[in-house]
């Protein structure tokens, strides 16, 4: 038993290590080649555990080779437009100025439901309202709609909105991050003063706390515990 549980345990830091230096990107929308990586990868760890008389080197080397594999074909498409089209295909149209592309949408196998569907989650409920919407590589539908349809910005309404810059976290759960907190030119009198006003008694009762360049917080608090 302690040998399984130390083999699971090596291979699943092999596999977090590989998955985190392919990057973020895998995390998410994968292309082609990067799934087919991923699905592999998936099964290839899955021996060693499944049959400890496999040596654990069986399961570590195609790992390695498959993220190797992934490095080269990543490289080789960001110098070649051609090999990129060739692997993973190019973008699709399949609405144009409110006109659907039947053509496209059967080469793609998108059918009109699920047209209607990725539209409405985008919060677009009428299809003429969109000028475009175009299937990417990695099957996300982008969708963009006329400049009738789109709602109007500040700068074109002639507003000035103040940049209150990113919201950082300054209270995670009840711990406050004294090193952000320094970064921000801020401390715990700040702090103490903050939730005193928002009716905090203390950072121990505050589950998060945000506070951005302009010094505007937000502030929530724990919720009560209670008894099943």
């Amino acid at each position: 038993m302690a040998i399984l549980i130390l083999r699971t345990v090596i291979i699943y830091l092999a596999l977090l290590v590989t998955m985190r230096l392919m990057g973020k990107r895998q995390l998410g929308e994968m292309e082609l080649s990067e799934f087919v990586v991923a699905s592999l990868i998936a099964d290839m760890a899955s021996h060693p555990l499944q049959d400890v008389g496999i040596p654990m080197i069986n399961g570590l080397v195609p790992i390695v080779t498959l993220f190797c594999c992934e490095l080269l074909i990543a490289g080789l498409t960001l110098k070649s437009v051609r090999l990129r089209m060739l692997l993973f295909g190019k973008p699709s149209m399949l609405v144009v100025r409110g006109q659907i592309c039947q053509r496209q949408m059967r080469l793609n196998r998108f059918s009109p439901d699920e047209l209607m569907q990725e539209l409405r989650n985008q919060g677009i409920f009428d299809l003429a309202q969109v000028e475009y919407a175009i299937l990417e590589t990695d099957g996300k539908l982008n969708v963009i709609p006329y400049p009738s349809e789109l709602p109007p910005t500040a700068s074109q309404l002639g507003v000035s909105v103040p940049d209150g810059g990113y919201p950082a976290i300054v209270v995670n759960d009840g711990r406050v991050l004294d090193a952000r907190l320094k970064r921000l030119g801020l401390d715990r009198a700040w702090l103490d003063a903050q939730l005193k006003q928002s009716g905090c008694a203390g950072p121990e009762g505050v589950y998060l706390m945000t506070v951005n360049r302009s010094g505007q917080t937000y502030v929530a608090a724990k919720e009560a515990a209670h008894e099943a």
